[in-house]
């Protein structure tokens, strides 16, 4: 994925990739429709009679809404070892693009706190609690986004540059679902969102030429999200599902292809 105009981003600040901006809502709001990219999810779905103990997956990728940690520490996560630079420039592009794609679309827009690597379990915490290795997340307490660098990396040189771009944008997606007060009943749906806000912002971002598309980006885009696709036999409305390979492939094309209109966005919300 080439950038020849984000590189200046680095070290200028963020401009205004649009006219037109959003108008932030005063109070949180909740998503007031059902997400259309889910279509086999029934409206009233069938719950088991006695419900199976599970200890669902934490931060993987993302954070598990409804979570309520004990009071964050006032500390700082501790930060990482500088990662390979080529990789670790991606990742700076990626969040310069984001930040300026969600600032062109929301007025008074806050960027996240800080981008945080880590390498290894317990190094960084969410609360008191631990974001596990082989993970991206966005932690409401503290609103950063913390990634274990040596699983990204690896992802980054199987799949291609454009993993990045997909795993910041995602992660950022819950950050925007926590500024606009938008918080669904099943996990599912939070993920299917981001994933959908992922593909807004590089699609856009995109046709005004912040990034060009190089043969086999879209395949890249493509492989990752198939391979953070839940497994078929994992039930859709279990704590921590993130959706399978035809929806989260399927929501992100949909944002890609049609921007923020089709990632079910708050009524007050116009963009």
């Amino acid at each position: 994925m080439k950038r020849p105009l984000i590189l200046s981003l680095l070290f200028v600040g963020l401009a205004l990739c649009s006219s037109s901006a959003a108008l932030l809502p005063s109070s949180a709001v909740l998503a007031d429709t059902t997400p259309f990219w889910a279509p086999t999810i029934p409206a009233a779905p069938p719950l088991p009679s006695s419900r199976p103990t599970y200890s669902p997956p934490s931060y993987s990728p993302g954070y598990t809404p409804g979570y309520t940690a004990p009071t964050y520490s006032t500390s700082p996560p501790p930060r990482a070892s500088a990662p390979d630079s080529t990789f670790a420039t991606d990742v700076r592009i990626a969040v310069k693009v984001v930040e300026r794609y969600w600032s062109s679309r929301i007025v008074g827009f806050r960027p996240v706190s800080r981008i945080v690597p880590y390498r290894v379990d317990g190094e960084v915490m969410c609360g008191h609690q631990p974001i596990p290795t082989q993970n991206a997340a966005y932690c409401p307490i503290g609103d950063f986004i913390a990634y274990d660098v040596n699983w990204s990396q690896e992802v980054y040189k199987d799949l291609g540059d454009a993993f990045v771009f997909y795993l910041l944008g995602h992660e950022y997606g819950h950050a925007i679902q926590q500024r606009l007060g938008i918080d669904y009943a099943f996990t599912i749906y939070q993920e299917l969102q981001a994933d959908c806000f992922a593909g807004a912002y590089i699609g856009d971002s995109i046709k005004v030429g912040d990034f060009t598309l190089e043969d086999g980006d879209l395949d890249e885009l493509r492989n990752g999200l198939l391979s953070v696709a839940d497994p078929d036999d994992e039930p859709w409305f279990q704590e921590g599902a993130h959706g399978s390979a035809a929806q989260r492939t399927g929501a992100f094309f949909d944002g890609y292809n049609q921007s923020l209109d089709a990632c079910d966005m708050p009524a007050s919300y116009h963009g």
